[in-house]
Order: structure tokens, then C-alpha cells, then sequence
């Protein structure tokens, strides 16, 4: 998921200085803050006056290079915020202070696109769900594998999002592309492994470690504080939404090639493709955690 990060922070009464952070050159030349009314801004610096950083803040051009627009806003009473902005709502009210106000309705819409975005972007969870799908095939096995992944990586987000669970980012990743290099060699196997008779444990197992991916994702964007339950949720059915789109375009390609001669080459072919790239992503993410 493509991020662009600003950080804006506040000096002196209605007085900010503002920055890109974390991101390349390009943010400069894509994205345009248009500040509340009655602020004026320069080059690095906001100016608000004596009624503050008050109104709404609109990020231009949100959605085409940059899925999301994250806003750091450092108040010198010590408070902070981060605002997410995206192309379904690009503006965001802002009231002078930390005090978050924004609607659920608001928060809601927001995090259920951010994680339809996440799940879509994250090449190494469509991987794992598409792998899922070689592995099991559409029968009655792929509801209760599907649940148990589902499942399994709402328990290690939630967990991890509200501090309760926490491990380093480089194991995590390593161990996601293991997973898709294991589903992809198991896919492959005609013998009864355990993969291919308990698909359900072995998503479950494994959907553990891709929620603790999630919830990466998701530190990074920021949580409000004042409608933390909802964020979570709504990010969480966001990832879902997005998984079942994906199982059903799988499933209308299936359909279509179902009859087809090649159908059973291609599968080879995908699943080794599959496993080739989690091999490559399996070696640079444990000379990462070495290194």
C-alpha cells in the first residue's frame, strides 16, 4: 500500500511547520494540502492566527500515486493525531487541538477502504489466500479454510493493535513468505500431507502470523484513540471484503477454464510461479532479520 506521510507540527500559537516525511520526491509534486480557511502557507511553515488550526484539511490528488495520505499533527500541549486521508475521503475536520471529533460514520468509511486497499495491495496475502484456493479447490473444504484463516488473523490484529501482542516486523514478514512457499509445494503434492488433509489447522496456523502482517499495516496508518473499537472493526471487514473479492474473480476464472485442456498445465505453472517468488521473498526477508 502506497503511503505518503506529513507531519505537521505546531511552534507557537496558530503557528505550524509542516513536512513530508517518509515517502520520495513525488509526494511534493502530487499531493497539495489545501489548508482551513484562514490559514495562509509557505513553503515549510502554516499560519493560522489567533483562531488556530481550525476547519478542514484537504489533500488533492489522494488515490492516484498515493493510496493514502497519513497526517501527523503535533500539538504543543503535547497531544497528538494522525489523520488518514484516502481517495473515498480526502478531507478531514480539524479542531485547533488534539481532540478528535470525527464521526463513527466518518472513521468507519475510511478504515473498511484502507484495508480493502491493504489486502489488495499486499501481493504476499493475495498469494497465500490464492495458494489456499490451489491447495483445497472449490469444495465444501474451502468455506471452513477460509473461516479459520479469517479467524485466525482478526485474533493476532486485534491483539497486536491493542498492544496485547507485539513481535519485530522481520520475523513476521519472513515467516508470511515461508507460509506461501509451504501452500505452494503442498498444492503441488498429490500425497495425503498434512496441508491437504487439515487445509483448515494449517490456515489457522498460518493466518496467525498474516494478522500480525496486518497489524503492521495498521500502526502505520494510526488508530483513533476516541473510536479505537470501530477503526479495528472496520479495517478488519475492510481485509475481508477485499479476501472475498479475490476468492470470487479465482472463482469465475475457474469457471471459465474449468473445461479446458490447458487448465491443468496453468495450475502447474501458477503454483510454481507462486513459489518462486516466496522463495525470493523468504531469502531477502531472513538476511534482513540477520543483517
Amino acid at each position: 500500500m502506497t503511503m505518503a506521510e506529513m507531519e505537521l507540527r505546531e511552534i507557537a500559537p496558530g503557528e505550524f511547520l509542516w513536512q513530508w516525511t517518509a515517502v520520495d520526491r513525488a509526494a511534493t509534486n502530487t499531493l497539495k494540502p489545501l489548508w482551513p480557511e484562514g490559514c495562509t502557507a509557505d513553503e515549510n511553515a502554516v499560519h493560522c492566527g489567533d483562531r488556530g488550526l481550525q476547519g478542514t484539511l484537504t489533500m488533492q490528488n489522494v488515490g492516484k500515486t498515493y493510496s493514502a495520505a497519513l497526517v501527523k499533527v503535533f500539538w504543543r500541549d503535547g497531544g497528538s493525531r494522525v489523520y488518514t486521508l484516502t481517495a473515498a475521503q480526502p478531507s478531514v475536520q480539524l479542531f485547533g487541538s488534539a481532540d478528535d471529533r470525527r464521526g463513527i460514520g466518518e472513521i468507519a468509511t475510511a478504515y473498511l477502504v484502507l484495508g480493502v486497499e491493504h489486502i489488495l495491495g499486499g501481493f504476499d496475502h493475495l498469494l497465500f489466500v490464492i495458494g489456499l484456493l490451489f491447495l483445497v479447490g472449490f469444495n465444501r473444504r474451502l468455506i471452513p479454510t477460509i473461516t479459520a484463516f479469517t479467524l485466525a488473523h482478526s485474533l493476532t490484529l486485534a491483539s497486536s493493535a491493542l498492544g496485547w501482542l507485539a513481535l519485530r516486523p522481520p520475523p513476521v514478514e519472513a515467516t508470511i513468505a515461508l507460509s506461501i512457499m509451504l501452500v505452494a509445494g503442498e498444492a503441488l503434492h498429490r500425497g495425503k500431507t498434512l496441508a491437504r488433509t487439515w487445509p483448515a489447522l494449517v490456515a489457522f496456523g498460518f493466518g496467525l502470523v498474516h494478522g500480525l502482517g496486518f497489524a503492521g499495516a495498521l500502526q502505520q496508518i494510526g488508530l483513533p484513540q476516541n473510536h479505537l473499537a470501530v477503526a479495528l472493526l472496520t479495517f478488519n471487514l475492510g481485509v475481508e471484503l477485499g479476501q472475498l473479492l479475490v476468492v470470487a474473480a479465482a472463482y469465475a476464472l475457474y469457471r471459465i477454464g474449468s473445461r479446458s485442456a490447458w487448465m491443468a498445465r496453468w495450475r502447474t505453472a501458477s503454483l510454481y510461479a507462486i513459489g518462486s517468488v516466496a522463495a525470493y521473498w523468504s531469502i531477502g526477508r531472513i538476511v534482513a532479520i540477520l543483517t
